[in-house]
């Protein structure tokens, strides 16, 4: 059948069609004409059904195509990435390369961003190797999606290498990452990568601005989190649900509960994230009850308890260790919504910080189909009870099953190693988990080796691990360091410890306090008044302690000082009977974070 001469003219007329009868008489006019068979046309017919929400007739076009070249293919690549489905792309794409049809830059492209979305990173590097054999390593979009691979599957350094050898970057490659940066514990490089791309002259939105914060957040850097929220408002950025509840938590998390309430009463819209995003953070800094008041309030306001809520009632329980009500919020998940792998970890979490680690443990052997988090869960709940031997027998259980560990996972061995003061099992293990595992040390390994080996008098050779860092330390590596030196008397160190932490310009009073005491122990009192001068001048006031006892049901609330408490001489009594006792026996209290007074 003779073709019609004018079928170029055909893919504008289909790109700009968005009538459904428009386009089937286009489509039988295709047929009628031979275009159809001849397949020039069909990649751009496919696009314009799926674009115009008529996905089944895409599929049909592409499935009844005689001849189906690249366009075609990656039409209908599109068209199931468009609707979330990675796992048809990619079956797609090696039915393709099965059937000998030459991919280009945008079917490697989508096959890479499938993989992301599933982190697959196995097939994901497959099929880059793939993308370099045809030519396509060093292609922009290319380059871009496996940079977005990278982040998403926590390979940051293969990830910074890309992103160091890249010809162009655009605005999505700078947020690639950043928020990758952020969302795997390396704050301090986010930050770093965002003065770089201002640097470049390129303006960040709003997504950006969630990767800063969250930066900001796992670093507790408030001061430069603060900086950004003020600049977003200065600058007119709008701040979505997202970016405010981002905000909400940071605030949260770090204590400043007025500013958190003052951001969230101002949210237009709230969902259930952002509600839990203060829950949490009250949570975390004591608040328990006015956590749970917020809960209830949630309620009230229409919205139903789902697992992300009750997951910050858990750790409203955990924080102040109480049991009684974590073991309801328990029962009401097992009876009300599906016990999931989530719910059950921060079931294991709330009974182990709650002091019932048998609890903790017996849950974790029913647990059918255990995942990471769970392993690292129950890993970090031996840590944080000092047992680091039984520590170490779950991780090695965990090996046995195959399934891999991963950053997370030593962290928390590592912890549970500072914890027991297991220094050579966790030498041993930080070389495994580079050599053997390749996974490269981050700033929360480096700073759990770094307080291991302080906390045993081995600051010589915690200093000389800090020099082999790639990156400069964050101030929890210095306060590791300086805490042992403190503790063991080293002061040639320990003086470089703390000029680093001074450096670092904290809002925390303690590390100040640690720092006062550990120059007034070394009998130099010109630092120790430099120290105090600086606490003076930025007005430094520390937050009064607080502690909660749930007896009985009935809440007993102490505050620093406070004098208030009915039965408070009896408790003194019972105070002093205990530190007779305990300094009987050689146990002194620690008074490193307590300012001395000279």
């Amino acid at each position: 059948m003779r073709l019609v001469p004018w079928r170029k003219g055909l893919r504008p007329v289909l790109l700009a069609c968005k009538d459904k009868q428009t386009i089937s008489k286009i489509h039988a006019l295709m047929i009628l004409t031979g275009i159809f068979i001849n397949g020039d046309c069909n990649g751009q017919l496919i696009a314009t059904y799926s674009r115009n929400g008529n996905f089944p007739l895409a599929r049909q076009v592409f499935d009844h195509s005689p001849q189906r070249g690249v366009d075609a293919w990656n039409a209908i690549i599109i068209a199931y990435s468009k609707m979330g489905s990675p796992n048809q792309v990619l079956h797609l794409y090696h039915t393709m390369i099965l059937e000998n049809v030459r991919p280009d830059s945008s079917t490697f492209t989508l096959a890479i961003k499938a993989c992301a979305s599933l982190v697959d990173l196995k097939t994901g590097e497959e099929i880059r190797h793939q993308a370099i054999e045809h030519g396509y390593g060093k292609d922009p979009f290319v380059e871009s999606s496996v940079l977005n691979l990278y982040a998403k599957g926590g390979k940051m350094d293969a990830a910074l290498e890309i992103f160091g050898k890249m010809m162009k970057r655009d605005l999505i490659s700078w947020t690639t990452m950043i928020t990758g940066l952020s969302q795997f514990g390396r704050g301090s490089e986010a930050i770093d990568i965002y003065r770089r791309m201002k640097d470049d002259g390129i303006v960040g939105d709003g997504v950006v601005m969630v990767g800063l914060i969250q930066a900001c957040t796992s670093i507790g850097n408030s001061k430069m989190g603060l900086s950004i929220h003020g600049y977003m408002i200065r600058t007119n950025i709008h701040m979505d649900v997202v970016i405010q509840t981002s905000l909400v938590d940071m605030y949260a998390k770090k204590g400043s509960l007025e500013t958190a309430f003052c951001v969230f009463g101002n949210m237009p819209h709230k969902n259930i994230i952002s509600w839990s995003a203060l829950i949490s953070g009250l949570a975390q800094n004591g608040f328990a009850g006015r956590a749970l008041e917020m809960l209830i309030e949630m309620q009230k306001c229409g919205f139903e308890l789902d697992l992300v809520s009750l997951v910050s009632a858990l750790l409203a329980c955990s924080q102040i260790g109480l049991l009684k009500l974590g073991k309801s919020i328990h029962g009401y998940i097992v009876r009300r919504l599906h016990f999931d792998r989530v719910s059950g970890t921060a079931v294991i979490d709330m009974y182990s910080k709650c002091g019932a680690l048998f609890c903790a443990r017996s849950l974790f052997d029913r647990i059918k189909s255990r995942d990471s988090i769970s392993w690292n869960a129950m890993i970090s709940s031996y840590g944080i009870h000092g047992f680091g031997n039984e520590a170490l027998s779950i991780f090695l259980q965990m090996i046995e099953t195959n399934l891999r560990p991963d950053h997370a996972t030593f962290a928390s061995l590592f912890s549970a190693f500072s914890h027991s003061g297991l220094v050579k099992q966790g030498q041993y293990w930080f070389d495994c988990m580079i050599k053997e595992f390749n996974i490269q040390p981050s700033e929360k390994h480096f700073t759990c080796i770094v307080d291991l080996l302080a906390r045993s008098g081995r600051v010589e050779d915690a200093y000389e691990l800090i020099k082999t860092m790639n990156n400069e330390p964050g101030i929890s590596i210095w306060v590791s360091l300086l805490s042992g030196c403190h503790k063991h008397r080293k002061f040639l160190i320990g003086d470089i410890a703390a000029k680093k932490v001074i450096e670092s310009k904290s809002d925390d009073l303690g590390l100040y306090a640690l720092i006062s005491n550990f120059y007034a122990d070394n009998k130099k009192w010109d630092e120790v008044v430099g120290v105090r001068r600086t606490m003076k001048k930025s007005r430094m006031k520390k937050v009064p302690g607080y502690s909660v006892l749930e007896v009985n049901g009935k809440f007993h609330f102490f505050l620093t000082e406070d004098k208030s408490h009915p039965q408070h001489g009896k408790i003194l009594g019972v105070l002093e009977v205990l530190d007779f006792e305990m300094r009987h026996i050689g146990l002194v209290p620690n008074i490193e974070f307590v300012v001395q007074r000279s």
